[in-house]
């Protein structure tokens, strides 16, 4: 039975001419209810279209202007087959607001940010800012404290950090000359090189000191120690040039006269300082027979770098003991001297000091493996004016004559000379080429050219600070300019 009135149903739902119950009624049966009362039109059917008069008022069947009819669709809800927006019934305000709002990317206020990232909390378990894998514009977020990577890094081997800028003068990579320094000591607390105001290169190879002469390249052997078991521990020119000091490992330091083939003789300078392995450092006044004036002990432990100030004002001291003093100039007498400045912010021995050329009360010190840091000092004030990672030991600092920018030697792991821009402390070139860690460094007296003594036991020569010709030029004329007015003035 139940099959015969589905069937029932299905045929009747397949007649098209019988009426849709529940439907919407159709639009001219609504055009006839809003034409008015009357008799509503019989036997009209939608396929059988009725003769209705058309008006002016009403919709034409075809567009103006297209050719063929198009049959429009019977809408699916009464009210009319356009939109007309009521717009007492619409809020203009806030959606102007809204707009406006969009447009203006106005910042919320920190307290209202605090609040929806406690909502999100609350509401998701985790922020949602946080929780965000890609981002479009802004710096990438930073690790939250604490934050530890699973990945276990087994070495790493990091290079210098670059700089942003790069120099506008070419620096060659390779070393203008390599020379050989057989038996030269592999100890980091010694000074075995320095290059003399004429132009003489001194060389300590264990228990001899050797001169080169860098115009002519004729090697002299200047000395060789009587007991083999002494070596030279250090050595170092005056301003002059023409008197050398050498320390030896039996702590004695001796005074050679070049002019006068290698003669000991009676130096015309005054004072003379010397470093210790149990942390005093001693003034002499060479002139007199009791050349000893005073001592100095402001280190624990062994001395291992010592730089007069270009003015003769300071003295600094570097040592074992992670420390570096900065002295005042001692003129003879006795008593007890304090440094005027303590520095204790390396964590390793400081070996490598050096004044800047330009501005006297500049001091840049280097730390050894366990600092790795260059730090650049204010003298007068104690101030720290900058610092920067080496990550390798630091042997030696050089400052530039012709330009603002230091040098640097360094040890494992890659035994290179690093070029410093000051103030700034960005990288400006990596000198590699050394097999073993750099001991020492000095300087042309034309500031052209950088030594450097390795542990490879060779000497090789860069010319780094070559100047431009035509800045050469001009810099010889402002001498030349300054030196005339001085002779103006004294006249």
């Amino acid at each position: 039975m139940a099959q015969f009135l589905f069937e029932a149903d299905l045929h009747g739902l397949l007649k098209l001419d019988t009426p849709i119950p529940n439907a919407p009624p159709a639009r001219w049966q609504r055009k006839a209810k809003e034409s008015g009362p009357g008799p509503s039109p019989v036997g009209v059917s939608p396929m059988k279209p009725a003769n209705r008069s058309h008006s002016s008022s009403k919709t034409p069947s075809k567009t103006p202007g297209k050719s063929g009819s198009k049959i429009q669709s019977t809408p699916t809800k009464p009210g009319g087959d356009r939109y007309i927006p009521n717009r007492s019934t619409m809020q203009m305000e806030m959606a102007n607001f809204l707009l406006t709002k969009e447009n203006d990317p106005a910042e919320d206020s920190p307290t209202k940010k605090e609040q929806q990232k406690a909502w999100a909390v609350n509401l998701n378990g985790f922020d949602v800012e946080e929780a965000k894998i890609l981002r479009l514009s802004g710096k990438p977020q930073n690790a939250p404290e604490g934050y530890q990577n699973n990945l276990k890094v087994l070495y790493s081997q990091k290079m210098t950090p670059g700089s942003s800028r790069k120099t506008n003068r070419y620096i060659p990579s390779n070393p203008d000359r390599i020379l050989d320094a057989p038996e030269i000591r592999n100890d980091y607390y010694l000074n075995l090189i320095d290059w003399s105001s004429q132009n003489f290169l001194a060389v300590a190879l264990d228990n001899s000191v050797y001169l080169w002469n860098h115009a002519t390249g004729e090697i002299i052997q200047l000395l060789q120690m009587d007991h083999p078991d002494v070596y030279i521990s250090s050595v170092s020119w005056i301003k002059e040039g023409n008197y050398l000091a050498v320390g030896t490992s039996s702590a004695e330091v001796q005074l050679w006269d070049i002019q006068h083939s290698g003669s000991r003789a009676v130096p015309t300078f005054s004072s003379l300082c010397s470093g210790a392995r149990n942390g005093h450092i001693h003034h002499h006044d060479v002139r007199v027979a009791e050349h000893h004036v005073a001592t100095l002990a402001g280190h624990t432990q062994e001395v291992c770098g010592l730089k007069w100030s270009l003015d003769g004002r300071y003295l600094a001291s570097g040592g074992n003991d992670n420390l570096v003093n900065v002295w005042p100039c001692t003129q003879g007498g006795g008593g007890d001297f304090a440094p005027i400045q303590t520095f204790t912010q390396h964590q390793g021995a400081v070996k490598a000091v050096a004044w800047c050329p330009w501005q006297t009360n500049v001091l840049a010190t280097g730390g050894g493996t366990s600092d790795r840091h260059i730090r650049i000092w204010n003298v007068c004030s104690g101030a720290c004016l900058s610092t920067v990672d080496t990550h390798s030991q630091v042997c030696s600092i050089l400052w530039s004559t012709n330009y603002k920018e230091l040098i640097s030697g360094h040890g494992f792991a890659q035994n290179q000379l690093v070029i410093w821009k000051y103030p700034t402390m960005a990288k400006v070139a990596e000198l590699q080429g050394h097999t073993a860690r750099i001991l020492n460094l000095t300087m042309s007296p034309d500031g052209t050219t950088v030594a450097s003594a390795a542990a490879d036991e060779t000497l090789r020569l860069w010319r780094c600070f070559e100047m431009d010709p035509m800045k050469k030029k001009e810099k010889e004329k402002a001498n030349c300019a300054k030196s005339s007015i001085i002779h103006q003035s004294i006249r």
